[in-house]
């Protein structure tokens, strides 16, 4: 099948079940909080039955809907669209879209007959920001990721119903600055007391069996439950060794971050029954209390938590601090004093990514490379716009001045551009170059801000 036959497949399919999509509204008008399900899959009926509740809170006959060539071509679409990298069977996106009314067909047959079984993961390591660290990424192949989809889209709305209000990461309407707005309110109102918690290597050490227990509480479709077990189970493959690991949901798998959620949602219901605080994004979360006592006596309820769940807090990493007087980091941000700014890690990958792009031995002209500096500014500050103003200052004389060592660098001039360069090419230079100014889309954006 052609590339574009293949497209208008697969966005017809979710059209033909148009009557799910539009159950999304209630009585009074408003839009149902489960717009963003999956069509193909939940039906009115169904949607019905998770609204309501079912029998014994626990949901049977999973697997056909898993199975749906209709569920597989809205799951194809999806992982065709992020596009990624081959497996470890080396078929990209592209080649697998060459047949891919053939490939999903028989999947679909495959997961029918239960002669399915995941390929393995093929591990590598990206960087970490600002670390010379590096952290472990699973790269399941172009098939697997489809099913892990198609999964995804039948498990995620079963839990979501019961996840906490406090829990952001991987959630659908929800995100890192609904989450960085939260703690700014806690902060305001007074808890000022933080536990800044670090799960040591979370996503490599989740045991596997009391993970499928919770999955079991409300899944009893024993197909659906081999199915996620097997994802778990699924060989890792790094270079020319191969292993079968005995815990952890991989970093990069589809599926994962909703089983991480799982697996960590009745420490979310315990903080909360307890009355703290707690803003939870995947495995990383803080505490905010009102005293230091408050504080204490949380952290040692995630610790006794954390033990009996298999699971080990980083020692050195978790800690209590005054938000008043000592900084913890979040998401990004550092908070102290009742201000955010960037933590160091943040603007440090910034000015690596600048660095690449500004290099002086490019052969790039100027305007190409302003406009490649551009892009990457431009989402950095949708992100760091909430920071104190010094932030923004800094670091466009920080980027001007490499601008200015490219230019000394084609005038067969060493050295960085500093002194005289800064009247050779004024800020005003660079302004008509285009440039994009952090301190100038700051003070536009604390302008739209005052007007609402």
């Amino acid at each position: 099948m052609k590339d574009g036959q293949s497209q208008t497949k697969a966005a017809a399919v979710p059209d033909r079940d148009k009557q799910a999509a539009e159950i999304r509204s209630r009585a009074a008008g408003e839009a149902s909080a489960w717009s963003w399900v999956e069509a193909t899959v939940w039906t009115e009926r169904m949607l019905t039955a998770l609204e309501n509740g079912v029998k014994g809170n626990v949901w049977f006959s999973l697997i056909d809907k898993v199975c749906s060539e209709r569920n597989l071509w809205s799951s194809w679409a999806k992982v065709a669209a992020n596009a990624g990298s081959a497996g470890v069977d080396h078929v990209t996106v592209q080649m697998y879209e060459q047949n891919v009314e053939l490939n999903l067909t028989g999947l679909s047959e495959k997961l029918r007959r239960e002669e399915y079984q995941p390929s393995a993961i093929r591990r590598v390591h990206i960087p970490k920001p600002g670390s010379s660290q590096t952290r472990p990424l699973g790269i399941p192949t172009v098939q697997d990721r489809v099913v892990q989809t198609a999964l995804r889209h039948v498990l995620e709305p079963i839990f979501e119903k019961e996840f906490a209000r406090h829990s952001y990461g991987f959630r659908p309407g929800r995100g890192c600055k609904d989450a960085l707005r939260r703690v700014d309110e806690l902060l305001k109102a007074g808890y000022t007391y933080v536990v800044d918690a670090d799960l040591k290597s979370y996503f490599d050490t989740i045991p596997h069996g009391p993970l499928m227990e919770r999955v079991r509480e409300r899944v009893a479709d024993g197909r659906a439950l081999k199915l996620v077990e097997a994802f778990l189970t699924q060989g890792v493959m790094e270079g020319l060794s191969q292993w079968t690991p005995a815990s952890g949901a991989p970093q990069g798998a589809v599926v994962s971050p909703l089983l991480s959620n799982i697996y960590l949602n009745p420490l979310d219901h315990l903080m909360e029954q307890s009355g703290w605080e707690m803003v939870r994004y995947a495995d990383d979360f803080v505490i905010l209390c009102q005293s230091e006592p408050q504080a204490r006596e949380a952290l040692e309820r995630v610790r006794q938590w954390t033990a009996q769940a298999g699971l080990t807090l980083h020692p050195e990493k978790t800690r209590i601090v005054d938000a008043r007087t000592e900084g913890f980091d979040f998401l990004g941000y550092h908070f102290e004093g009742g201000k955010k700014w960037p933590r160091k890690k943040s603007e440090q990958k910034l000015k690596d990514t600048i660095r690449i792009k500004t290099r002086r031995t490019s052969g790039r002209s100027l305007p190409c490379v302003i406009e490649d500096v551009n892009r990457t500014l431009r989402g950095w500050f949708e992100y760091f716009k909430h920071s104190v103003p010094t932030t923004f200052n800094c670091l466009d004389g920080w980027i001007r001045m490499r601008l200015r060592s490219i230019l000394r660098k084609r005038q067969h001039k060493r050295g960085r551009g500093r002194g005289s360069d800064h009247r050779r090419w004024p800020n005003r230079y660079f302004a008509e170059m285009g440039l994009y100014s952090l301190v100038a889309a700051h003070r536009l954006a604390c302008q739209s801000a005052n007007k609402r």
